[in-house]
């Protein structure tokens, strides 16, 4: 396995074959603006998406806040990330927070958001990106861009709906309104909640079962997930067949069906 990335505002730890990124700026916290939080997530993704061994990516947040999104000084005095007239403010979209949807979605092993703290704004976006969410009772969520006279620039209204309907995402979006853990699972935002002791431990213990099975079949099978959401049924169950090829020829299908029969016949 090759050394792990460089990272600036991050942390990225091993557990065997999981991965954990911990936003590491909880003095602004965890604010995805004015910090290379950005950077470690795209530099991360990368390695991940070049390190074959990997099998789950866990993200979570240091401090009592998973993200605060933007950092709203930065707004109000136009500096930062949202300083300059239209086109400077589109190229620093394209070339900041915007990196981190593309890298999330182009991750090719499953990721669990541990929702620590509150997850506003792009904070909460970021969470939908993952492809599950555990949160502390001590989560908050919000689409809170309205608030502030401004839109889910990173994305967010693309990721919402798909994740809870149009008519939920639509209310939650053009309100702003900031949602609890409880309501959160009540509406499909998340999985499951936990006490703030136990989140780690919970996310883990699902990260372990994921990464328990062959890795190569889990990314090609989170690649599907993804190839479905945006392609029609013949071309999909094409891909699938090329996909179920490869599984049929990789040593690792074999040493599973294997292992199958020995618990089969005990």
């Amino acid at each position: 396995m090759s050394s792990l990335p460089a990272l600036i505002d991050c942390i990225l730890s091993l557990n065997n074959n999981i991965a954990t990124l911990t936003f590491n700026r909880h003095d602004v916290r965890n604010a995805l603006t004015s910090t290379a939080i950005a950077d470690d997530i795209v530099n991360t993704v990368e390695w991940i998406n070049k390190t074959p061994e990997i099998a789950v990516l866990i993200i979570t947040g240091a401090g009592s806040a998973f993200s605060s999104g933007g950092n709203i000084k930065d707004m109000a005095e136009r500096a930062g990330d949202f300083a300059g007239d239209v086109q400077e403010l589109e190229r620093r979209y394209r070339e900041g927070i915007q990196r981190i949807p593309l890298a999330l979605h182009k991750l090719e092993v499953p990721v669990i958001a541990a929702v620590n703290g509150p997850a506003i704004g792009a904070g909460f976006d970021i969470a939908n990106m993952c492809d599950i969410r555990i949160a502390s009772t001590k989560a908050k969520f919000g689409e809170t861009f309205v608030n502030l006279g401004i839109i889910p620039g990173d994305g967010g209204a693309w990721f919402m709906q798909r994740l809870i309907g149009y008519q939920k995402a639509a209310e939650l979006t053009f309100t702003g309104r900031v949602i609890d853990a409880v309501e959160a699972k009540a509406i499909g935002v998340v999985l499951d909640v936990t006490e703030p002791e136990s989140l780690l431990a919970k996310v883990n213990e699902l990260a372990g079962e994921i990464a328990s099975k062959p890795v190569a079949s889990l990314r090609l099978t989170k690649r599907l997930m993804k190839l479905a959401q945006r392609t029609e049924l013949p071309d999909f169950l094409d891909i699938c067949a090329v996909f179920q090829g490869m599984c049929h020829n990789n040593p690792e299908h074999l040493s599973a069906v294997n292992t199958m029969i020995e618990k089969l016949a005990k």
